[in-house]
């Protein structure tokens, strides 16, 4: 999945990238409170972490236009600024989490994960139906069988995308947008191959092809 991280600070920034990545996310990273605006404009991100104390833009005020806009894509805040009074202006203003800095990695995964459930509208860490589901605790598929399968970083992305939208179809650029971060290179076939792959695991039916338009779930 995507991940907009906004982070001025060269550090934090680069130890983040480097750990989100290697945890299966795509990260763009961006430096300033104008460059994340710009950003979530164009939109198809999972999940935003954001730094408040930011250049050109506060933190607070991108968050505030985002929300305004309409834009509910979730965002935790992490920032040094651990006073009440900035946390409660944090989660007033739009945010669905706040971590002080400094955090520990593995609970700012499970944060992420949590508003990530939340945005699909579930409470627990299961994700589809019955015909296939998607465990984002594990990363891993449940079949209809009840077996459970192991999953690529991508193809957890492609299926999660899906899922999220049963019935809905989603088309190759939209999958892609899903999938890869900025300067990524995409090979022209990455989205078939990764659904080939994902139907190898949980069955020809679980990933149907609408032809000329891409692919779908069942609702």
């Amino acid at each position: 999945m995507r991940v907009l991280l906004v982070e001025d600070d060269e550090m934090i920034g680069t130890d983040l990238n480097r750990a989100l990545q290697g945890s299966g996310w795509s990260v763009d990273w961006v430096k300033d409170g104008e460059l994340a605006q710009s950003a979530l404009t164009d939109g198809g991100y999972a999940c935003v972490l954001l730094d408040l104390g930011l250049p050109e833009r506060d933190g607070i005020e991108v968050l505030r236009i985002a929300r305004l806009r309409g834009d509910t894509t979730p965002v935790v805040v992490l920032s040094a600024r651990f006073a009440i009074n900035d946390r409660i202006a944090g989660l007033d203003v739009g945010a669905d989490d706040y971590l002080p800095k400094p955090f520990d990695f593995q609970e700012l995964l499970a944060r992420m994960r949590a508003v990530v459930r939340r945005r699909g509208g579930a409470a627990q860490s299961i994700l589809g139906g019955v015909a296939v589901r998607l465990d984002l605790s594990t990363r891993e598929a449940l079949r209809s069988d009840g077996e459970r399968e192991v999953l690529t970083a991508r193809e957890f992305t492609l299926l999660h995308a899906l899922l999220e939208r049963p019935g809905v179809v989603l088309s190759r650029d939209q999958l892609e947008h899903r999938i890869y971060g900025w300067g990524e290179e995409v090979q022209s076939n990455a989205v078939a191959v990764l659904i080939h792959g994902l139907r190898r695991k949980l069955g020809a039916d679980a990933i149907r092809t609408v032809r000329g338009l891409g692919w779908r779930v069942a609702e």
